[in-house]
């Protein structure tokens, strides 16, 4: 009855040493169990005690041992050895674990990336190496399979950094009955043909690159924000708050040609005004000349009116200012301004 609850791992490490594990705790309770194997065929076995027991709670459950011929046989009896418990019989070339692939060389040629170990020098056509890689951007291994010992595969950026790992996995079912595969070995780490220690200065130099670029953003970002704002807010303020005019330019002459006189400033710039406003309406005076003779007959029913305007300025362009204000008086309305007087400075008097 032992035989049907007894659940047995095999493992043939490279054809050198052989494991056999069970679990002694959940079959045989409260019961340290004995092992013995032999690799002899026929009548007559030489059974061989276990020299290295394999210990769960100071309980034996496997042993390891040498392996010596292709055909195994085992036996677990009690802890006197006097009751057989369970015994099996097997093919040690099915169960074999191959060590990991040694010398393994890497050859880039642009994007194509080809991995190749030594050849093992026993049952070579049974064995398959396996190369898997990933990216620091990629999250599961992508895996390539052939037979030892050549593989490749392409497709690879040289801006990127892969890691790189292989082992041999043993055909099933023409050489092995479980999928036993050899370790890995050790990983190594590749850019663009260039052997590194590790990708992580990779992935931190481009981290920090991803920092720096991203402040660099923020900042200008910022900036722009706020030159807006600031252009929002003078347009506002502006319109709010008009600009007072500085009035060091609207009376620079006043500062630089009279010395701060006002009187003489005063009196230079109503004479450039008047006098340009007689050059410019010059041609209108003439035909209220001619108009005012026949307008004089309504202003003498409109009776006399006077009026008198005082300007400042000195005798000699009083004449000439008098005509200007002639010139200024519209000749439909030159009617009724007769009679008014205009009282210049000095006393004098001109009667339209």
């Amino acid at each position: 009855g032992w035989e049907d609850a007894i659940n047995t791992t095999i493992i043939n490490f490279n054809n050198e040493k052989m494991q056999i594990t069970w679990a002694g705790r959940e079959v045989f309770h409260n019961e340290n169990v004995s092992f013995s194997y032999t690799f002899d065929e026929g009548k007559h076995k030489v059974w061989k005690p276990c020299p290295t027991y394999l210990l769960d709670h100071n309980y034996n459950t496997g042993c390891l041992f040498k392996t010596e011929g292709p055909t195994l046989a085992i036996s677990i009896r009690n802890s006197n050895g006097s009751e057989e418990l369970f015994s099996k019989k097997l093919k040690s070339d099915f169960y074999i674990k191959p060590n990991p692939p040694e010398n393994v060389t890497f050859f880039w040629k642009e994007d194509t990336v080809t991995v190749s170990c030594n050849r093992p020098e026993r049952a070579a056509k049974c064995l398959k190496l396996e190369l898997q890689y990933k990216s620091t951007f990629d999250k599961e291994w992508q895996s390539r399979t052939s037979r030892c010992c050549r593989v490749g595969d392409q497709g690879f950026d040289s801006r990127k950094c892969y890691s790189f790992r292989v082992r041999l996995k043993r055909l099933v079912p023409y050489c092995n009955v479980v999928h036993y595969s050899s370790d890995w070995e050790a990983e190594t780490f590749w850019m663009n043909g260039t052997l590194l220690d590790s990708c992580d200065d990779h992935r931190t130099s481009q981290s920090n690159t991803v920092i720096v670029l991203s402040c660099l953003l923020a900042v200008l970002l910022m900036m722009l924000i706020l030159l807006i704002l600031l252009c929002k807010q003078q347009r506002l303020q502006m319109s709010v708050m008009p600009a007072v005019p500085d009035p060091k330019y609207i009376f620079a002459d006043l500062l630089s040609d009279h010395n701060g006189n006002f009187q003489e400033w005063l009196d230079k710039t109503d004479h450039v005004v008047l006098q340009t406003k007689l050059e410019y309406e010059e041609p209108e005076c003439i035909t209220e000349a001619e108009s005012q003779q026949e307008d004089e007959k309504n202003s003498d029913k409109q009776g006399p009116l006077e009026k008198i305007f005082a300007f400042s300025g000195t005798a000699e362009n009083s004449d000439l200012k008098a005509a200007q204000i002639a010139c200024l008086i519209p000749a439909s309305n030159i009617a009724s301004f007769a009679g008014f007087h205009i009282l210049m400075n000095d006393d004098i008097y001109v009667t339209l």
